[in-house]
């Protein structure tokens, strides 16, 4: 009689032990805990001037005359962690000099803009190509123009090119810059 309940007792551990192993292979858990960091986008305007001697950063000039080409070469450069769509936007303004009045023609003063990497829509300037971290596009224009047109009205007064550059993530954002959502507001 000790021999059957020995082995029916080893036989119910023996089941035991069978049942809780199948148990744990079906109630097997784990936790998991991911960080998602977003990337960040941020660029750089770039303004420089060609001296013949090289590259500078762009300053202020005095004493520019009617026919004149001055050297602006404007860029921007991809500073931040992320693929980014460009676009520029440069605006003109003439203040005429003290005691000065008349209506002034903003278009005597004129850019040599880049046709081939940029396309102008609303106002603005789309760069044509995803800008990588790290890149720079190619200029949007390398020199403004003074019309050698421009009467004595103009004497003493200040030119003003405004250039602001803006910048909207590339990733699940439209196939180039013109189809990009995301812009800042004006």
């Amino acid at each position: 009689m000790k021999k059957k309940l020995c082995v029916i007792a080893l036989l119910v551990i023996c089941l035991a032990i069978a049942a809780y192993g199948t148990s744990a292979y079906f109630t097997h858990e784990e936790t998991a805990t991911n960080v998602i960091t977003s990337g960040s986008i941020k660029v750089e305007l770039q303004e420089w001037s060609d001296t013949g001697n090289g590259l500078v950063p762009f300053e202020d000039i005095d004493g520019v005359l009617p026919g004149m080409e001055i050297s602006k070469i404007v860029q921007v450069k991809n500073v931040g962690g992320q693929a980014a769509w460009i676009r520029v936007s440069a605006d003109k303004a003439i203040q005429l000099a003290d005691g000065v009045e008349g209506e002034v023609d903003l278009s005597l003063i004129s850019y040599d803009l880049n046709t081939e990497f940029w396309t102008e829509k609303d106002g603005f300037y789309y760069y044509n190509t995803i800008l990588q971290p790290n890149e720079v596009t190619e200029p949007l224009f390398t020199k403004v123009i003074f019309s050698a047109t421009m009467s004595n009205m103009y004497q003493n007064s200040k030119a003003v090119i405004s250039v602001t550059a803006q910048a909207t993530q590339v990733a699940n954002n439209g196939t180039c810059a013109l189809d990009a959502a995301g812009w800042p507001a004006e």
